[in-house]
């Protein structure tokens, strides 16, 4: 605009001619406060954006206080943001992958008992998309050890063919998966509660025989003669069974690591008093996700009451119930840059005011609307886009160390923020989806930009001549 050898209170005939007879825009720059080496140096920069500079940065500090609480706004409000939507989606994916891990993709059962499985387990076997399939008792009972007493879930297998669907093996994390005679394997977190360790043994009461023994009661009453022979039937229905601990597993997922114990199918049978008949079928699929169009394969085989459920249809509510949430949360927490926003919006307008002076002298020197605009459109702009940079270095800096600030928190100040028994999770689940991020920042950074506008379009449309004449 000048050279260095042209006086910096005179301004070329060259300069005047090409800025249409203007007066030069450096001697606004000089009242400023700036020396002639500072105005060529910082007219390097556009006009607009080096305005909106000085404006965030005044003289004497490196940075305005409303400034950085601005910045700090919009940081924390995309920081959260990642956070806790990496958190959820984390949570959802790894719900997912607990539940097929552990538990089959798809369950035949009945709302008795499976008697002729085997003809049924046959033809499941042969229908598409079927990988394998293994018989299964499930059920409440009460186990002891030591005078302490829990109601867990027994799962009866055969490890040989259950092994083919849920591959329980690598779930071990103490003895062996050995269901052989009167033995179980529990989950680590049942374990822990009952104090109790491998080689010991536990005492398992069933509940499903208790209409067995409520007909031997009656029918001890109304024995005459064959008193002793009641007595006898009865003592062998209430006697609990003693299993020997072979292993304890853990899958992670809080709700099976503390509410299930594995034993040989036929004790299974035994506590329930089943014979030969069972509670299901679990069978594993080629693609967990194709799960339901296998059901409606299976389906033709079966009789009401008869039915089958995909892990999906098991765990319905679960995922609903973390879709909502995760979808509530992003709505909720995106008014956090919001409210950001208008404050970066209340500042800027407080400015416009402030500076009423100097853009009615900038309009006078010749700027135009669009270079008014985008002085305080820039401020909008830079301190959204250092908002938002610093927002995701830390919120992806948050999601690396999440557990760490997770233990951190619960040793010094007690507080739990992921209580296990709550999120059923031993660790706070995270994944990052690029998208997801992209959307998170991007957004953040319009909003902002985008608040700037309305002190920006009051401040192109002020007149120089009352700027001036009032000021």
């Amino acid at each position: 605009m000048f050279s260095n050898d042209t006086p910096i209170g005179h301004c070329s005939s060259s300069s005047k001619a090409s800025d249409g007879q203007r007066p030069p825009l450096h001697l606004f720059l000089l009242e400023k406060g700036l020396n002639r080496a500072q105005v060529v140096a910082e007219l390097k920069l556009p006009f607009s954006l080096f305005l909106a500079l000085r404006y965030l940065k005044p003289k004497r500090t490196f940075l305005s206080i409303i400034t950085l609480i601005s910045v700090l706004g919009v940081m924390l409000g995309v920081t959260v943001l990642i956070l806790v939507i990496s958190v959820m989606t984390g949570f959802d994916r790894e719900l997912r992958q607990k539940v097929i891990d552990f538990d089959a993709h798809i369950l035949v059962s009945t709302e008795d008992v499976l008697r002729d499985w085997r003809t049924l387990k046959a033809k499941i076997d042969n229908t598409e998309g079927v990988v394998a399939t293994a018989p299964y008792i499930q059920g409440p009972v009460i186990v002891e050890f030591q005078n302490r007493r829990l109601a867990p879930l027994i799962r009866g297998v055969d490890p040989a063919q259950e092994e083919r669907v849920i591959p329980l093996t690598k779930f071990i994390k103490y003895g062996k998966l050995d269901l052989e005679g009167d033995s179980t394997v529990l989950g680590v977190e049942l374990a822990r509660k009952l104090e109790i360790h491998v080689g010991d043994k536990l005492t398992v009461y069933s509940p499903g025989n208790l209409g067995q023994i409520l007909d031997s009661i009656k029918k001890l009453e109304n024995a005459k003669g064959e008193g002793k022979k009641a007595v006898d039937e009865l003592r062998d229905v209430i006697l609990p069974k003693e299993l020997t601990v072979t292993g304890i597993f853990e899958t992670g997922h809080y709700l099976h690591d503390s509410e299930f114990l594995l034993v040989p199918i036929y004790v299974g049978q035994e506590l329930y008093g089943l014979g030969d008949a069972l509670h299901g079928i679990t069978v594993r699929t080629d693609n967990p996700y194709n799960a339901e169009r296998v059901k409606q394969g299976i389906q033709q085989f079966l009789e009401p009451p008869e039915y089958a459920q995909t892990w999906i249809d098991m765990n319905h509510q679960f995922f609903e119930a973390v879709r909502l949430e995760r979808t509530v949360m992003f709505f909720l927490l995106f008014f956090i840059v919001v409210v950001a926003a208008f404050g970066i919006m209340s500042t800027l307008i407080t400015v416009t005011v402030q500076k009423r002076r100097e853009i009615g002298i900038m309009k006078a020197l010749g700027a135009n609307i669009a270079q008014i605009i985008w002085v305080f459109l820039g401020q909008g702009t830079v301190v959204g886009l250092f908002g938002t940079l610093t927002g995701l270095a830390l919120g992806m800096t948050l999601i690396r160390y999440r557990n760490q600030f997770s233990h951190w928190l619960a040793s010094t100040l007690h507080i739990e923020i992921f209580p296990r028994e709550v999120y059923q999770f031993s660790a706070i689940p995270a994944e990052v989806i690029p998208r997801d991020v992209a959307i998170i920042c991007i957004s953040a950074f319009f909003i902002c930009s985008l608040a700037a506008l309305i002190p920006a379009y009051f401040a192109a449309r002020l007149d120089p001549v009352k700027a001036l004449r009032y000021e």
